[in-house]
């Protein structure tokens, strides 16, 4: 046969590979040589040429052999079973996250982020700064694709005439008014207002005058950021940021958790964050000129961030928890856990064993706002009169300031709403029992 140099002898053929039906390119038969009647034929494919059919041995038939197809499981082990198409993997550390699902942590009572939140935590992470005198200095944070803003010029100057024709009806408002204004333009806290560049955007906000209802005599100018004009606002183009206020309750537990207890606050701290110079033409108001109420109204903007405005709360309480990160290396942990922990949104009270332990760490906290965020604490009040005795007098509550603490009746102070007895270290409850006509 002439293809005999291509088959080797039966005694030397060795099983070397055996294919499958399930490979039909390597059963091709590109040639082939046929005998008669039932002799073998033999045939080329393209790992060369076999032999179909019986042969012998010395006229003895060898035994014949069956083959069945072989698989290999994902494991590695083979089967002639015909495994399954879908694949259920079941872990084997199904306990382990059976347990984690009702595990509890620290953050399972907190509402998580919303996209807003995010966006606004972003934004402060990249643009919050100081600026040359160590003053925080953050941007107003905009939503993504606001509409523009109309100019409400003409409407804000409208108002602003009307709370002018109010005042003058009130010498008693007008004159607490200015004297207001006037703390306000000498903190350096707003700027007469520079000319507005062609069709450059800019917001105008209406203020009028609130009394503090436990501070007779006592006025805050409020800058109404939710005034609408065309149906829009400057709260309503603002992002209001997370709510980074930690909660009243843990407060006022954690300040009664040991004997020494103080409190202190911080001065003006929405005032103490400055905005962003290019932002400010959106906080332009009217007001008199010199703060003189005999002149006329012109134009002034706020450089700093304002109560009224939807997001100054979180802007703030980013700051002052920033400045707590910052103080760790320097001040030390407690100082930072105070910050972040016991501060109820300018107000700081917290407790410790000892006076020593209470007077250490306000004092360095002190430093801490100071060196790292330009933030005053102040009106310092305790139970304890050596720890009061430890500050100047400046740094005391305002009605602790004259008093010749350990000779003197100690008055109540106020914190957090409630009144504290600084004598019998306790809260108390004030009830008003003022005559009021009855309404229809």
């Amino acid at each position: 046969m002439d293809i005999q140099e291509f088959i080797p002898p039966l005694s030397e053929a060795r099983t070397l590979l055996l294919i499958g039906r399930d490979l039909p390119g390597a059963h091709h038969v590109l040639d082939q040589r046929v005998g008669s009647g039932n002799e073998p034929f033999a045939q080329r494919l393209r790992l060369g040429w076999i032999i179909v059919g019986e042969t012998c041995l010395g006229k003895v038939h060898r035994n014949r052999i069956s083959v069945n197809k072989t698989f290999v499981l994902d494991n590695g082990r083979p089967t002639v079973f015909r495994p399954c198409e879908n694949r259920i993997h079941v872990s084997e550390k199904w306990d382990s996250i059976g347990s984690s699902v009702f595990s509890r942590n620290k953050d399972d009572n907190k509402v998580g982020l919303s996209i807003e939140d995010k966006q606004f935590i972003r934004l402060m992470e990249k643009s919050l700064h100081k600026d040359t005198d160590g003053n925080w200095v953050a941007p107003l944070p905009f939503r993504e694709n606001h509409p523009p803003l109309p100019n409400n010029r003409l409407q804000t100057l409208n108002r602003a005439k009307n709370l002018h024709a109010s005042l003058s009806k009130d010498p008693v408002k007008l004159q607490h008014m200015v004297t207001f204004m006037q703390r306000v333009f000498e903190s350096k806290h707003a700027e007469v207002a520079p000319p507005l560049t062609s069709n450059e955007e800019c917001w105008y906000l209406p203020i009028f005058g609130v009394y503090h209802p436990q501070k007779p005599g006592q006025i805050r100018a409020v800058f109404d950021s939710s005034a609408q004009f065309q149906g829009l606002s400057l709260n309503s183009v603002l992002l209001s940021g997370p709510d980074l206020t930690n909660n009243l309750l843990d407060v006022l537990l954690r300040f009664r958790m040991e004997p020494v207890a103080i409190s202190g606050d911080i001065q003006q701290m929405f005032r103490s964050f400055l905005v962003e110079e290019t932002h400010r033409n959106y906080l332009r108001f009217f007001w008199y000129q010199d703060n003189n109420p005999s002149n006329s109204l012109i134009e002034y903007r706020m450089k700093v961030h304002v109560f009224g405005n939807r997001p100054s709360p979180a802007i703030a309480n980013y700051g002052l928890h920033k400045t707590a990160e910052i103080s760790l290396e320097k001040y030390g942990s407690d100082v930072r856990d105070f910050i972040q922990r016991n501060f109820y949104v300018d107000d700081g009270l917290i407790s410790l064993p000892t006076s020593t332990e209470a007077i250490d760490l306000m004092t360095r906290t002190m430093s801490a706002l100071k060196n790292e965020g330009n933030l005053r604490l102040h009106k310092i009040a305790s139970n304890k009169e050596e720890v009061m005795s430890a500050f100047a007098n400046d740094d005391l509550a305002k009605d602790l300031k004259d008093l010749d603490i350990g000779n003197e009746q100690l008055p109540v102070q106020r914190s957090l709403g409630l009144n504290w007895d600084l004598m019998s270290d306790t809260f108390t409850f004030r009830v008003t029992g003022a005559e009021k006509p009855y309404t229809r």
